[in-house]
């Protein structure tokens, strides 16, 4: 589904060319849960905003459910951004004041196909698949940060994506909320969700089926996942008495 093959990305900076990818090569089927790892100038940010569509590459190809990136402009690739991926973030991204319901919402006002009555009903069923059934009319400051990152999941779901990206999505939450978040993202990708999760924790990464891990803008090591953590089960493990 997703399909990058010899991936580079140069920025001119005064006279000096900083090289940030130096020929990136690997494909996501559709239904893998991928983390991709790299410390601060691997190229690991770099990569993110190719695979969302925000940046193009320099050379090589990136292929998304079959559409070239590298041959699309501004236009095409918001479209692409806004049909094709479903963005989790670090910081949640979700406007104050306005009600949980109304923010999942918010992407499907960019698809003019589709009624006022389909869109509520759409958010609706996104918030339930991520058990929030009962703070549909919560804004943002009345939920904790795992509730918020629960609306935004929500919201990343609403449009039907092809993957789901997350950049740092459990960076915010102390242990047990990213566990359980983590355990979250297991029940979407045994539902056949594609799910890349950009993270710099292993125990995050242990989670997921394969882990592609950047170095100096190149691919250092990509491994499956052997011993896939459960995420429900670590944090069934976890103390009841600790403050987490």
């Amino acid at each position: 589904m997703l399909d990058i093959h010899d991936l580079k990305r140069e920025f001119v900076m005064g006279d000096q060319t900083v090289r940030a990818l130096k020929g990136i090569t690997f494909d996501i089927k559709a239904g893998e849960f991928v983390t991709i790892m790299g410390s601060s100038g691997s190229g690991k940010t770099t990569l993110l905003n190719i695979l969302g569509c925000l940046d193009k590459p320099t050379e090589g190809s990136y292929l998304l459910d079959g559409v070239d990136v590298k041959s699309l402009n501004r236009d095409e690739l918001a479209g692409l951004r806004n049909t094709k991926i479903g963005f989790v973030f670090q910081a949640y991204n979700l406007l104050p004041r306005t009600s949980a319901l109304e923010n999942v919402e918010l992407p499907l006002f960019y698809n003019k196909t589709i009624t006022a009555e389909e869109r509520k009903e759409r958010a609706i069923k996104s918030l339930e698949s991520v058990k929030l059934a009962e703070r549909f009319d919560h804004t943002p400051s009345q939920l904790s940060g795992g509730q918020q990152q629960r609306v935004a999941i929500a919201r990343a779901l609403v449009n039907h994506p092809v993957m789901i990206l997350a950049d740092e999505a459990t960076g915010n939450l102390d242990t047990r909320t990213s566990y359980e978040i983590m355990a979250l993202m297991q029940e979407l990708n045994a539902e056949g969700k594609t799910i890349v999760f950009v993270t710099h924790e292993p125990d995050i990464a242990s989670f997921s089926t394969r882990t592609i891990m950047l170095r100096d803008g190149k691919i250092q090591k990509d491994s499956i996942n052997q011993n896939q953590r459960s995420a429900r089960e670590a944090l069934a493990n976890l103390p009841e008495s600790d403050d987490y």
